[in-house]
């Protein structure tokens, strides 16, 4: 079984956003949807997959971050 970086999808309350995608960008978003239910065992919708993977790439974007940090901590010394 492989490794993906995106594991089991949380029961978390949604805020409905309405975008669009790039054709390229759904169809890896649906071959990856795919990929997940058959390591998973169940189906799985293709849009309840943007939400983690969002989630995911900002957790690990070092530069996003720093930034945040800096911020967080200039709101905390200015108040």
């Amino acid at each position: 079984m492989s490794k993906l970086r995106i594991g089991a999808l949380p029961d978390d309350k949604p805020v409905k956003l309405t975008t669009e995608l790039p054709a390229s960008v759904h169809r890896d978003l649906v071959a990856y949807a795919e990929v997940l239910a058959r390591e998973a065992g169940q189906r799985i919708d293709p849009l309840k997959l943007i939400a983690p993977m969002l989630a995911r790439f900002m957790a690990t974007d070092r530069g996003f971050a720093k930034l945040r940090r800096a911020s967080y901590s200039k709101g905390i010394s200015e108040g």
